[in-house]
This record gives structure tokens, C-alpha cells and sequence, in this order.
């Protein structure tokens, strides 16, 4: 079946006008004005309304074991949740622990997701050690269509890498064309403070950005750079949050250190003020890195605006408020990790970027779409309205009110670090290969008819 999209003002990274997209099977065949439908042809009229290509989210988990327990979302809840947001592309952090062979951490990732997501996905290989049988498993994992790794310089003992293994990592990545994703905190220094923190009768959330101030962020870029600038890898930054780290990636960039960065919705809206609210209130706001002093938040939003700072992600990461944040009601370091923020990406940006005239429709969609495609392989069949394109597109609505709420969400736990915030624009269409997966606000799609993307190795 064809689909068509009518009169609605296009917006890509590069472009903004007012056609027609007419879609066949999967993808874009034809933009133009007064497309006349072919019969059979489901129109859309999206008149007043902005067409954007399907969002890409480029950190997220949705299978996770973490700290004793898992992550709340499943492929069926996870990309509804996506999908009802805008998002229609996923790339998953794939994170066996250090226990663990990387070659069955892979297969059993790709089992929870094949048959199950409703959008398309992708995973970053997570290299959480590196002895004699890695190097094997990790070309294997590339050949079957993975073009980029994760590491941690945080986790000491799970997920954490020591130096020689982050050198061997980054030496095969850039043999291989790889690029290599990030989590950049100092291992030794977060270990210490928590200790010394603990041992002070200090255990409440707050203290959790205590254990990892920005310094400490700051010196894991600075360590991954020095080891990037000497294997020539391709890397980049996840979830950077502060000025300090910011500025080390771009410290390293002028010395031609190829380095991209991320930064998370959450730390453009949320300060660490969050985190410290009584009551254990603060433990629906601990995610690591730690969000920040609110003085980062402009710095991250002129990064996105002036090019310094290339992508906007959620690290989104489920866990529940009643039953397991509370692992850590007397020790800080023992609260499950993350605030899910999956669904409301793109409303947030959209309404504290554009809205607020930080950011211009076309940044916009750079940061959220077309930067994660080119800079993990996806592009142009992800992140473009072009002909040949996959016809993953978001029609959205600008006149759009509403407020957020955990009990209208899709996503599979029990608040929302967002709970009673107005949102100025949401997405009324929303389209995965040319099918509609979303009118409205209401999941439409089709569960499991998300596909696994293989993507091959290049720099950027």
C-alpha cells in the first residue's frame, strides 16, 4: 500500500518547505506539490503541521541488568514508548558484564528485540573486558552488522575497562572502522569518594553527584582523548553533561582527535537540585554522570546550537520508584541508575529548544535525527526525507498542548522525571517504513515488525 503526506511544511537538517511525500512500500519515491494519490493510497493531510524524518535516539537501554535487578521496559513497551514520542530508531547499548563472553551477550541483546520491537534498532557493542577470546567474538559481531562499541571508564568490577583493555579496544576499532562510544567518569576517583562519603554517615541521593563531581567527568574525557589521539579511533562521548568535560572533548578535538558528544534531554531541563529533594524524593533523579549546577544547561544548549555538541539522547534507563530505587534508601551508591525519559524526548526539545528560540527547527532535527545516522552508519536510509529513504516520518503538530504524566505514558514504570510539565508540540503522525505506527497520541503499529539494522564500519 501507497502512502501519501500532503501540503505539511518539510524540515531536515538542511532544508525547510512546504511539498508533498509520496511513499511506496518501505520508502520515500517522490517529494513535489499537488501529488495527485494513486488509488488505494492512505492520505494524510498535514496541513499547518511540520514533516520531519523518524528521530533516532542513540542511548538507550531497554534490557539492562544493573545493580541486582532490571530494567522495567520490554521491546513491546520500550518501542511503543519510542514511537508515541517520535522516535522510530533505537540504538541499544548491548552491556554483558565483565563474566561474560561479548559473543553471547550480542546474541542474547538481539533475542530480546527480534519479533518484539514495533520501530527499527541497532545495538553499540559494549567491550566490557578484553582477553585472548575478544578480539575473535568482536569481528564476528562486526561482520554481522555492528559499526560501533561501547566502553565504560566507570563500573569498576562489572562493567569497567582497565587501560591496557581500553587500548587493545581502541586499536581494533580503528583497524576495523569502528567508532567507539564512551561513558567517560574516573573509576578510581567515583570508588574513593563513595567510600569517603559513606563512611561520613552521607548516604541520601544527593550525595551522588558528591561521588562523581564534574572534575571526575571531566577526567575521564580527558583520559579516553589521550588514549584516542594515540590509537587515531574514532570515538564518542555519551551522556556529557558539564561544561568541564565539554570542554576537554573540545581541547582534544582542535588537536584533531576525531570526537563526537552527546548530551542527554535531562541535563538540558534538569538540574541537580533534582536529585537532592527529601523524602528519597531525589532518587527518581539519579542517573550517572550526576545531572548538574543549572549554569550547565545554556552552555549544553549553545553546544547544540553552535555545532560543539552533536547529538541529544536519553541514556534512557526504566527503573520503578516504589520498589527498586529504594535498594539504596540507606546508601546512595546501591539506587538503580537512570531517569526514563524515551517517550519525552523530542516534546521536550521541541518545547524548551525550539519553543524558547534556543534552537532553530533545522538544529533541531541534526541533533535528534540526521547526526546520529552520519555518525553511525545509518545515513541517508535514516535521518533524510529524500527519495530512496526509509519512510520513517514524524508528522507533528506545533498547536499541540498538553501536560506530561506517568499514567498516560507507554513507557513501563511507575513516574515520570517529568510528571506535570506542559509540552508546547507532539508528533499526531508517526510512520515506520511507510505503515502508520502512531495517530494522536495512540500506539497503531504493529509489534515485532521492527527490523535490526546492519550497519557497516566507517569513519567520520
Amino acid at each position: 500500500m501507497s502512502l501519501l503526506i500532503k501540503n505539511g511544511e518539510i524540515v531536515t537538517a538542511s532544508e525547510r518547505y512546504i511539498a508533498d511525500i509520496f511513499c511506496e512500500g518501505e520508502t520515500v519515491t517522490r517529494i513535489d506539490r499537488n501529488i495527485a494519490p494513486p488509488a488505494g493510497t492512505e492520505v494524510i493531510d498535514a496541513k499547518g503541521k511540520f514533516v520531519f524524518p523518524g528521530f533516532i535516539d542513540p542511548h538507550v537501554h531497554i534490557y539492562l541488568p544493573f545493580m541486582g535487578t532490571f530494567s522495567k521496559d520490554t521491546y513491546e513497551t520500550g518501542s511503543k514508548a519510542a514511537l508515541v514520542g517520535g522516535t522510530t530508531t533505537l540504538i541499544e547499548m548491548c552491556c554483558p558484564s565483565r563474566a561474560d563472553e561479548a559473543l553471547a551477550g550480542f546474541e542474547l541483546w538481539m533475542k530480546q528485540a527480534v519479533g518484539k520491537s514495533a520501530c527499527d534498532f541497532t545495538f553499540h557493542m559494549g567491550v566490557t573486558k578484553f582477553d585472548g577470546n575478544t578480539e575473535k567474538q568482536l569481528r564476528e559481531i562486526v561482520a554481522r552488522g555492528i559499526s560501533s562499541f561501547k566502553i565504560f571508564l566507570a563500573y569498576k568490577g562489572a562493567f569497567g575497562v582497565d587501560d591496557t583493555e581500553l587500548y587493545r579496544t581502541l586499536k581494533l576499532a580503528k583497524e576495523l572502522g569502528v567508532i567507539v562510544t564512551a561513558h567517560c567518569e574516573n573509576e578510581t576517583l567515583v570508588a574513593e569518594r563513595c567510600k569517603e562519603l559513606l563512611a561520613a554517615g552521607k548516604t541520601d541521593p544527593g550525595q551522588h553527584h558528591e561521588s562523581r563531581p564534574p572534575r571526575v567527568e571531566a577526567e575521564g574525557v580527558h583520559h579516553l582523548m589521550t588514549f584516542a589521539e594515540l590509537t587515531g579511533a574514532a570515538t564518542y562521548i555519551v551522556h556529557l553533561s558539564c561544561q568541564e568535560a565539554l570542554n576537554e572533548a573540545i581541547a582534544a578535538r582542535q588537536r584533531g582527535v576525531r570526537v563526537a558528544v552527546e548530551t542527554l534531554i535531562q541535563y538540558l531541563v534538569l538540574d541537580k537540585s533534582y536529585a537532592e529533594r527529601p523524602n528519597f524524593e531525589g532518587a527518581k533523579f539519579v542517573m550517572s554522570p550526576p545531572l548538574r549546577d543549572k549554569r550547565n544547561q545554556e552552555i549544553l544548549w549553545n553546544g547544540l546550537r553552535d555545532g560543539l555538541v552533536q547529538t541529544v539522547a536519553t541514556d534512557h534507563c526504566p527503573f520503578d520508584f516504589a520498589k527498586q530505587k529504594p535498594m539504596g534508601k540507606d546508601d546512595f551508591t546501591k539506587i538503580p541508575n537512570g531517569i526514563p525519559s524515551l517517550e519525552e524526548r523530542i516534546n521536550l526539545l521541541y518545547t524548551h529548544g525550539v519553543k524558547m528560540g534556543r534552537l532553530d527547527l533545522r538544529t533541531f532535527v541534526n541533533v535528534a535525527s540526521t547526526q546520529v545516522a552520519k555518525l553511525f552508519d545509518l545515513f541517508p536510509r535514516k535521518g533524510a526525507i529524500q527519495p530512496g529513504a526509509d519512510a520513517d516520518l514524524v508528522v507533528f503538530d506545533p498547536n499541540y498542548r498538553g501536560t506530561i504524566s506517568a499514567k498516560t505514558q507507554m513507557m513501563n514504570v511507575d513516574y515520570s522525571a517529568f510528571e506535570g510539565w506542559p509540552i508546547e508540540g507532539r508528533p499526531s503522525v508517526v510512520t515506520v517504513r511507510g505503515e502508520v505506527a502512531v495517530r494522536d497520541g495512540k500506539f497503531v503499529g504493529k509489534i515485532g515488525r521492527g527490523q535490526f539494522l546492519k550497519r557497516a564500519p566507517s569513519h567520520f
